[in-house]
């Protein structure tokens, strides 16, 4: 029997992962501190802190583990204290990364063989800085935990997964939470871009079925095949949640920058940097990696939400969002413009 070790356990992907695991009848231990969330029923469950020298001494007595999958790695010295605790108990060592630790992130079209952020593997929470776009202390302390891993287990031991946003069931930040909701409000609703522009999200039920599947290491992008379109996420949501909604196609995406509306977060998974939604997991999908359609992910995440389903509360989820008397006056000054281009032609 498999045993795994999952580094979380109880959020989204980490709560994916747990469920999947146990589903396939393998033997599964979580460690978390249990301050959110909730435990996966069939699972172990070992309570510590990443930061707790003693906790972590505990947890490597619970081993052995055939893999340790870890979706809660964000501070490099935390996590190479974790890997020095676990290198003796643990075969293999599975890191859920990102796509922010590449230096050209989101400014250019990338690869795993793009250059990455330095971190030190020793590096506390606030090394390096924040770039708009460019690079974030979130990307560099993802790289720092990437160099902290390799380090004590070894590219013939590492696994390094770099999704782009993931969405589905779960989602705590609630960008296609918001999206659904406002479909659901009715009414003109500012669409950014083109409908046609290509993206990228995955589907975290796809990212678990991966990081649990795949026995190669090395290192992998997790990013779908540019074949969605952004029209074909917001046309899902209205028509997931029966809605009426009229999308108002903003495709001057210069003109909506300038009117200060804040990408990524005022209106969720918009930005218009080229590399946002050109990253190439070729690799992945050679190894088997497989996502569903964005239509497939709409429609779960909005029976999850309608039937009680919620989301943990997460600081992050209050960035979301354009108020609703914003949107009119966007949209207002959006037909203006319009008309003054027809009356000049």
């Amino acid at each position: 029997m498999t045993r795994v070790l999952i580094l979380g356990g109880s959020w989204f992907l980490g709560r994916e992962i747990a469920e999947q695991s146990v589903a396939q009848g393998w033997e599964v231990t979580t460690f978390r501190r249990g301050r959110s969330g909730t435990d996966v029923e069939g699972v172990t469950t070992v309570r510590g802190d990443r930061t707790e020298p003693d906790d972590l001494a505990r947890l490597a007595r619970s081993g052995p583990w055939d893999v340790v999958l870890d979706t809660s790695s964000f501070v490099p010295r935390e996590t190479l204290r974790l890997a020095r605790a676990l290198e003796p108990v643990a075969d293999r060592y599975v890191l859920v990364s990102t796509v922010s630790v590449y230096e050209g992130w989101p400014i250019e079209p990338l690869s795993e063989s793009s250059s990455v952020l330095e971190c030190p593997s020793d590096a506390g929470p606030d090394y390096g800085y924040d770039g708009d776009p460019g690079p974030s202390t979130y990307g560099f302390g993802k790289a720092g935990c990437e160099r902290a891993v390799t380090e004590i287990f070894g590219p013939a031991r590492t696994t390094i997964l770099r999704p782009g946003v993931i969405l589905g069931p779960h989602e705590y930040v609630g960008r296609l939470e918001w999206w659904l909701r406002r479909m659901q409000r009715g009414g003109r609703v500012l669409a950014p871009g083109s409908p046609d522009r290509p993206i990228q999200p995955v589907d975290v039920r796809d990212v678990a079925a991966f990081a649990l599947t795949c026995d190669l290491t090395g290192v992998y992008n997790l990013t779908a095949a540019r074949r969605e379109r952004m029209g074909d996420m917001l046309g899902a949501c209205r028509d997931v949640t029966s809605s009426s909604a009229v999308l108002e196609w903003v495709t001057d995406e210069q003109w909506l920058a300038e009117q200060g509306i804040r990408q990524w977060t005022e209106l969720p998974l918009w930005r218009t940097y080229p590399g946002a939604w050109n990253v190439d997991a070729d690799g992945a999908r050679r190894a088997g990696f497989a996502c569903r359609p964005i239509r497939e992910t709409v429609a779960d995440t909005w029976a999850w939400l309608t039937t009680g389903g919620a989301a943990v509360a997460h600081e992050r989820a209050g960035e979301l969002g354009i108020s609703p008397a914003r949107e009119a006056v966007i949209l207002g000054l959006w037909d203006a413009a319009q008309l003054d281009h027809c009356g000049s032609e």
